[in-house]
């Protein structure tokens, strides 16, 4: 059996299948982290810019920008790095940063569509006295979505960090905590059992929230006249689309890690591995970019002052 200081790599086999096609992928991926950078840094940038954005329901939505950037860069410069290799492996140290990384991206997104959720729901549901109320709150609410998940997933991995490992390899491009602790050598059931609970508290709170929201929304929605109704529903639209993103990420990657998908090809394996890190922070400001009018005009000003200065230059 092997000990624990043994064990100081693990080697991520997912990457055995780019090979014939390595040079594409980097090229793929690298755009697409291109990509994201350039438009959540737009989007943070025009609500900074833009005195009339600074709004909750704005703040929400450049802290889930932020959160964009944090949980892609999580994997994409990695997986960039390990391309350019052909050992594929990444040592304990920096699997451990990435599982706290990846991990509390994912509770931190769910969290801030949450507290998305209820900014609607006052807004909707409240609106004479919604200014008043989220202006007081905007600032604690955004202050927990970012300190709980990271205090609360520090306790699952300090957990994980007590286990022995005794085998190297996960079938994945990045490290996961539940791949970790099936690598393990020693009795993981007490680890189970903090995973199995955390799951519970990272997901039904903001379920409830989402849903009690939307709840008393589409009952307001339903006893509007139709011009309320519609407008009630466009400021929803945004949100609603990011969570339903969010959710198909997250279906995904339980699919592909809790069943067996070895019959499934490598391109389609690897698209349900990183769905949930690379489609919520790509999608997210095009969404709302182009749904909310408010960011539609500020971004149009801000490309025609820039061409006019290019032009003037």
């Amino acid at each position: 059996m092997k000990n624990f200081s043994e064990v100081t790599s693990f080697h991520l086999s997912q990457y055995n299948g780019m090979d014939d096609l390595k040079p594409m992928y980097f090229c793929m991926f690298l755009i697409i982290y291109i990509t994201i950078v350039a438009e959540n840094v737009v989007l943070i940038g025009v609500v900074y810019r833009e005195k009339t954005l600074h709004e909750p329901m704005y703040l929400f939505m450049c802290n889930l920008a932020v959160n964009g950037l944090y949980g892609s860069t999580a994997l994409l410069p990695a997986l960039l790095s390990n391309m350019l290799t052909t050992s594929y492996e990444i040592s304990l140290p920096f699997c451990q940063t990435q599982i706290y990384a990846i991990h509390t991206y994912a509770i931190i997104e769910f969290t801030i569509l949450a507290a998305m959720s209820y900014d609607r729901y006052m807004a909707i549901c409240y609106p004479l006295l919604y200014h008043a109320i989220m202006s007081q709150r905007v600032f604690r609410i955004i202050v927990f979505t970012w300190l709980y998940p990271m205090l609360a997933f520090l306790i699952v991995l300090i957990f994980t960090l007590q286990l022995q490992f005794c085998e190297r390899t996960m079938e994945k491009v990045y490290c996961m905590n539940y791949l970790l602790v099936k690598l393990a050598c020693t009795d993981t059931s007490v680890v189970n059992i903090v995973g199995l609970l955390s799951v519970v508290l990272y997901t039904v709170p903001q379920l409830i929230m989402i849903f009690y929201s939307y709840a008393h929304i589409l009952r307001i929605c339903v006893l509007s006249f139709s011009k309320s109704r519609l407008k009630a529903l466009r400021t929803c639209t945004p949100h609603l689309l990011a969570i339903i993103n969010y959710s198909i990420g997250c279906f995904f990657e339980i699919a592909q890690s809790r069943f067996n998908i070895r019959h499934l090809p490598y391109q389609t394996k690897l698209f349900l591995s990183v769905y949930f890190l690379i489609f919520p922070p790509i999608l997210n400001p095009v969404m709302y970019g182009l749904s909310i009018q408010p960011i539609r005009v500020s971004l149009l000003k801000l490309f025609s002052r820039k061409s006019r200065q290019v032009i003037n230059m």
